[in-house]
């Protein structure tokens, strides 16, 4: 297999983007490759745009080119479409369907069934889940990091194992949040293996 991945993760504020990103980093680095990561907060605190561009293998600089991800991994709908020009026509992109409406725009927010549609038309690999649903399910909303984070790891072309990343996962998040987290994990592989 060629170790050479990279991911383009993208969201707001308060999702967990960052730290999805640490454990992918520390999963990557515990099966021996190297990682490279940016990350752009821009207006986190106030749930504004997050975004993080990782990539495992043999690689000096973090910074994914256009139509340069392998993955496109997004925690919200409308950050998915922000995030489309990191992808190609053989990118693989999970996204959370669960949209994060700004309280302070006059715009109305676009029918999620409509980008998901257009998505597909225009993708081949497109995975779109109810991750919010699936981290309440576990436990917690917090866990949708985690739900997706697993999603990733059922795909045949992610480098990382989700062995390794349950393992990363633990090294980063407080012991008495591992049960919720493993559950979240589960749930989102299942979620696309099932």
């Amino acid at each position: 297999m060629d170790n050479h991945y990279s991911i383009y993760i993208c969201g707001v504020g308060g999702q967990g983007i960052i730290k999805t990103s640490t454990i992918i980093g520390e999963a990557a680095m515990n099966q021996g490759l190297d990682v490279v990561m940016s990350e752009i907060h821009g207006m986190s605190q106030r749930g504004g745009s997050v975004s993080t561009e990782l990539k495992i293998g043999g690689y000096n600089s973090s910074i994914i080119p256009k139509k340069g991800a392998d993955m496109l991994l997004s925690f919200e709908p409308i950050e998915t479409l922000r995030g489309l020009d990191k992808v190609n026509s053989e990118s693989m992109i999970v996204y959370n369907t669960h949209p994060i409406v700004p309280s302070s725009s006059d715009k109305a927010y676009p029918s999620v069934d409509v980008i998901t549609k257009t998505l597909k038309e225009n993708f081949k690999n497109v995975l779109p889940i109810d991750g919010t649903q699936l981290a309440i399910e576990a436990g917690s909303v917090l866990a949708l990091n985690m739900v997706l984070l697993g999603a990733v790891t059922a795909d045949d072309r992610f480098p990382l194992t989700k062995e390794s990343v349950i393992e990363a996962m633990k090294n980063n998040l407080k012991p008495k949040f591992h049960a919720m987290n493993l559950k979240a994990i589960e749930s989102g592989y299942n979620s696309i293996k099932g």
